[in-house]
């Protein structure tokens, strides 16, 4: 049965989502699923944008017969070769063989390299180029490394649409509901969408300025991505949203605690840090165990907050394993601009404190706060916890 959904007139979605794929990228935890959209612009020149991941694929095929209903399909625009949109390019090349495919030469080169036979089928496309389709013009915008270098988007000064590639996806099925208003965006989505941004696009926020300030200067009332909601108004919502996080900008003044504890007497003074810091009037906290916590989401809260306690054990001399492998993630992620606090505890031979000063140092404008909590086995005293909280709050 076909599923589609009428994005503009002549303008139709024809993608799918897929509630059996457990990790994105074979990385990123996605228990509310995914989707992975393509569209149909139907004119003088009848366009697809992009294809699906394999496992959609099917759907995708039978959507996108119903949606041309015999008509010739001329064009394959494909913005970005990553495999969750380019995997069924050959399904379509065999059921359209006169189509011709628009993308960039490194997108060409690329598809070369993944095993599909293009050669001849092509036409390379570069920054500012243009395409008559009837009534529609795409003109095409070059957005390298957000986040393939060979990524470009597509613009149609017809109806307004700017096809986005990756850039406004969000983690999440859509299950019917295509528009942004058709959901409440802030209460079910935005928490999927920074997650996306932050663990996929995150280290290339300069490129997604550039990409920003590129779009500024067009006319855009819908913005159709490769992955979650179409955004057909309050796009000052989804905008500020992706410049905050593309500068490293805190999003909420408040304080993410992370820990990472063995047998609990380093999560017991986290969580005794936090009354204190709401008590003195710090509303914005959270908790989060290191172990037990996916590093998708603490980078996605890590980029969310203004202030972040890393509170760990040590062990084998090192910092604990799981709490080292969160701030790596931070790491390769060009993450910055933020106000750290530290918490270490060790029995006999404290290490994880300065080492992860050392790996802070690493990166980026981190202000790393002088009050640090050293725990031996356990805490039995507040002072410690008063002073670093007195801490929190005046640099806030």
């Amino acid at each position: 049965m076909y599923n589609v959904r009428k994005v503009q007139e002549d303008l139709i979605w024809v993608g799918a989502s897929d509630h059996r794929l457990n990790l994105f990228e074979n990385i990123h935890p996605i228990p509310r699923g995914v989707s992975y959209n393509s569209y149909v612009l139907l004119d003088e020149k009848n366009v697809l944008f992009d294809t699906v991941d394999w496992s959609v694929c099917g759907q995708f095929l039978e959507n996108l017969k119903h949606v041309l209903d015999g008509k010739k399909l001329d064009v394959i625009v494909i913005h970005h070769v990553e495999p969750d949109h380019l995997a069924s390019l050959e399904e379509v090349m065999l059921r359209y063989p006169e189509a011709r495919i628009y993308a960039t030469a490194k997108a060409i080169t690329m598809m070369e390299q993944f095993g599909f036979a293009v050669e001849g089928k092509t036409q390379a496309v570069k920054e500012g180029d243009t395409l008559e389709l009837g009534k529609h013009t795409l003109t095409f915008v070059m957005a390298p490394m957000v986040h393939w270098p060979e990524v470009m988007v597509s613009y149609d000064s017809y109806g307004k649409t700017l096809f986005s590639a990756d850039a406004f996806g969000t983690f999440g099925a859509l299950d019917g509901k295509l528009f942004n208003d058709e959901v409440d965006f802030d209460r079910d989505w935005i928490d999927d969408a920074r997650r996306y941004f932050t663990n996929i696009v995150g280290k290339y926020g300069v490129q997604t300025m550039n990409l920003l300030k590129k779009a500024s200067q067009l006319d855009i009332e819908m913005i159709c991505p490769l992955h979650g909601p179409v955004w057909r108004n309050n796009f000052s919502y989804i905008i500020e949203k992706h410049q905050l996080w593309a500068t490293y900008t805190p999003e909420v003044k408040g304080v993410m605690i992370a820990y990472a504890s063995v047998y609990g007497h380093t999560e017991s003074a986290a969580q005794a840090l936090a009354s204190k810091l709401v008590q003195t009037g710090i509303k914005d906290v959270v908790v989060y165990d290191v172990s037990n916590t996916d590093p998708s989401y603490l980078v996605s809260e890590a980029f969310k907050y203004s202030h972040i306690v890393l509170a760990s054990s040590t062990y084998n001399a090192c910092v604990f394993p799981k709490m080292q492998d969160f701030l790596e993630h931070l790491k390769m992620l060009n993450f910055q601009n933020r106000t750290i606090a530290i918490m270490e505890n060790g029995s006999w031979a404290s290490m994880s404190g300065n080492l992860m000063r050392k790996m802070l140092e690493a990166m980026k404008n981190m202000n790393v706060l002088d009050s640090t909590v050293k725990i031996n086995s356990s805490l039995h005293t507040e002072e410690p916890l008063d002073a670093l909280t007195e801490a929190i709050k005046q640099s806030m």
